[in-house]
């Protein structure tokens, strides 16, 4: 997974990262590694994990141009991708080390952003061995923008 860095987080870093979440939050400079190597949709769209671990995941996103659609509000496919995003890593963390993928994404949104951060956070409603389901809300400012359901699927090795 290539980042912001540069630098690649191997798959099995990832996964001790995730090991770890499971039973405790992530500390401060575990963060900082998961942030240093983000890749794909987290890279690009520029999310910050402020806290991983067994009841849940939390991220901020700064709004820019890049998010926005041509009326300049915030594009309403990047709150899917930011929620896949999140509820993904909080699947990871209850998967006991297999991967998981999105197979059902409800996003509705609720307001219109501009500018400014978008904080979300995900959180699980129930998290079997072959599927999971979280919730995740996304504020900006103290207004829910966005909420998301999203069905992830336990990949077996």
């Amino acid at each position: 997974m290539v980042g912001d860095s540069g630098a690649r987080l191997e798959p099995m870093k990832l996964l001790e990262l995730a090991a770890l979440a499971a039973t405790r939050d992530l500390d401060s400079e575990e963060l900082t590694k998961l942030n240093g190597h983000r890749s794909g949709a987290d890279a690009a769209l520029g999310i910050h994990y402020t806290r991983v671990g067994p009841e849940g995941v939390a991220a901020e996103l700064r709004v820019g141009g890049h998010l926005l659609q041509p009326v300049g509000l915030v594009h309403g496919g990047m709150y899917a991708a930011l929620a896949e995003s999140l509820g993904s890593l909080a699947g990871l963390v209850h998967a006991g080390g297999n991967p998981v993928v999105g197979v059902n994404n409800n996003t509705d949104l609720i307001s219109s952003v501009r500018s400014g951060v978008i904080t979300a956070v995900a959180e699980p409603i129930q998290l079997g061995r072959n599927t999971q389901l979280l919730q995740i809300n996304m504020h900006h400012e103290d207004t829910l923008v966005a909420r998301t359901t999203l069905r992830t699927m336990v990949l077996r090795r």
